[in-house]
């Protein structure tokens, strides 16, 4: 993972010009700067916070190209039985309209290795695409399996042109998910491989990875938290006090209460999003004080030098924090 700290969260403005069906439930949102202005650099792997027209904060991966500093592109795949922001984004007439944007932030970053495999299951092709296009252009080792529903795999044309030699396609209605573990066990020592897609994907190949034996680095990015994580309430939590250092307000956080909702109540614009734990929406620079970490964003190292937290999962091992909010 890497060290960077959370921005301020305020985010800029940037106006949607172009919206594009990609696929049966995919559309791509071209995003750019209303004066003209390039926009900041990015590197495969990152993401956007997008605050949708209600007010809605939801997370997109980059998927373009990312020397390309006129615009942002990210894709959103529809989900009827989601919370609410996909269905926004395929609802509502966005073209024209201007949206603000925090990021780009990276918690799914590439990281040198002398070969990487790519595995992506259904939307989560978004970071690889950029990933497989970055490889492709440095001249690096590199190959995608790409798993999704034969007729709703959105970049298919686009994977394939950046070189079809280094791509597997898996249509898993009509042969199945492929043998992760023999795509695994096949790869060389020192091999990096990234997943991005269901959680069930997800848990396949970081199992397949574990028990290879082969000094293989694993990286994932989830769209929703492990079933098997933390979770933000846990019996024997007990009270704990946040002292917000810009303001110097001190509110009591309950034990059935995250610190997010206890400080929404005196800091309503503090950004946040999945309340899972697995978004980075909420990461919050920590002062003072001991966290108790329950979140799926930042790495063990991260953890052990406390400088940042997710509030709306963590809580604290000390009765008291210092929050830079």
């Amino acid at each position: 993972m890497p060290d960077t700290l959370p921005d301020s969260g305020r985010g800029r403005t940037l106006l949607v010009k172009q919206v594009r069906a990609e696929a049966p439930r995919v559309v791509t949102l071209t995003l750019v700067d209303p004066t003209g202005e390039p926009l900041p650099s990015w590197e495969p792997g990152a993401h956007l916070d997008l605050v949708l027209p209600s007010g809605t904060t939801r997370q997109y991966s980059l998927c373009g190209d990312n020397q390309d500093k006129a615009s942002y592109t990210v894709a959103v795949q529809h989900e009827p039985a989601g919370r609410g922001g996909s269905r926004e984004v395929h609802t509502t007439p966005l073209v024209g309209k201007r949206l603000t944007v925090r990021g780009p932030r990276n918690r799914f970053p590439l990281v040198p290795a002398e070969n990487h495999f790519l595995i992506a299951g259904g939307i989560g092709i978004t970071p690889i695409l950029a990933m497989a296009r970055a490889l492709e252009r440095t001249g690096q080792r590199w190959h995608v399996l790409y798993c999704g529903r034969g007729g709703s795999m959105p970049f298919l044309d686009e994977l394939r042109a950046i070189n079809a030699n280094r791509v597997t396609i898996a249509q898993t209605d009509q042969t199945g998910r492929p043998n992760v573990e023999a795509f695994i066990n096949w790869l060389p020592e020192g091999t990096a491989v990234y997943c991005c897609g269901p959680s069930s994907l997800t848990a396949e190949v970081v199992a397949a990875c574990t028990n290879s034996g082969s000094g293989l680095h694993v990286h994932v990015e989830r769209f929703t938290a492990n079933p098997d994580a933390n979770t933000a309430r846990a019996e024997g939590d007990t009270p704990i006090t946040i002292e917000l250092a810009q303001s110097g307000l001190q509110v009591t956080v309950r034990a059935d209460q995250t610190i997010l909702d206890s400080v929404r109540e005196v800091c309503p614009d503090v950004p946040f999003s999945c309340e899972e734990g697995y978004c980075g929406t909420c990461e919050t620079r920590v002062l003072g004080g001991t966290p108790d970490h329950r979140d799926e964003v930042l790495g063990a190292n991260e953890h052990g030098r406390n400088q940042t937290m997710m509030i709306c999962v963590s809580r604290a091992k000390s009765e008291r924090l210092v929050l830079d909010l």
